[in-house]
């Protein structure tokens, strides 16, 4: 196995489930790493890794805490495995930093097409419109799209990869409503369905970053019935 292929650490606290993911993305060339609970986490984490299958529900661990713990340290994309299919339980691991989820009882294919859609998003470097360079600025903050990276007023700000990319396609689309397909669409490789509200959830994530009142946001504005709007000054 290349040592350069990615990295999945695995985090459920059922044997099998495990064994099973492992066997199949091992299959596919990853290099897999598993954690039980949270201590575990916290030790793989310094692994580095690509991606984390994290399941919500650990027993003596809470999922969502965890992810609050990651998310601190790392912007490596997560996948939330939850087992109720519960939709607020979706909605709160999104809001805590998860970039998908699958809900119990999964189909490996579906962990696989999601596995391969998120680290293709991770990887990817997106330009910025008639290749006018790598920063855009706006409101004082600096989007760099190369490296995913951006600072705002009080310094840098983290964001997950679904929030990184979901503001890399307003920013490239300024002034312009866009609805929940264009949105996706947008987003090449995203896995959620257009049907659940999970761009709403990441764009009200993305205001408690970038507003100074999310309540009243003046860059992400709702436009109703239609979809969102990105409205910055930028600089001339």
């Amino acid at each position: 196995m290349l040592n350069d292929s990615p990295h999945i650490l695995i985090v459920d606290d059922d044997d099998k489930v495990r064994r099973m993911l492992r066997r199949c993305l091992e299959d596919e060339g990853y290099r897999i790493s598993e954690a039980a609970d949270g201590r575990a986490v916290r030790r793989s984490m310094d692994q580095n890794p690509d991606l984390i299958t994290l399941d919500l529900n650990l027993g003596s661990s809470d999922g969502l805490t965890i992810a609050r713990e990651i998310r601190q340290m790392s912007d490596v994309p997560i996948i939330m495995i939850t087992g109720k299919g519960d939709m607020i339980d979706r909605i709160v691991g999104l809001e805590v930093g998860a970039d998908d989820y699958i809900a119990k009882p999964f189909h490996i294919r579906e962990v696989l097409a999601r596995v391969r859609s998120m680290l293709r998003r991770a990887a990817s470097r997106p330009t910025t419109p008639n290749g006018a360079g790598t920063d855009i600025r706006f409101d004082g903050f600096v989007l760099d799209v190369e490296r995913r990276t951006l600072i705002g007023p009080e310094g840098p700000v983290t964001l997950t990869t679904g929030e990184f990319d979901l503001l890399a396609v307003f920013a490239d689309n300024p002034n312009r409503v866009l609805n929940r397909d264009q949105i996706l669409d947008r987003l090449k490789g995203h896995a959620w369905s257009p049907f659940d509200r999970s761009i709403d959830n990441q764009i009200a994530r993305l205001r408690k970053k970038i507003e100074a009142d999310p309540a009243s946001p003046q860059l992400l504005k709702t436009v109703r019935g239609a979809g969102y709007t990105f409205t910055p000054r930028i600089p001339s």
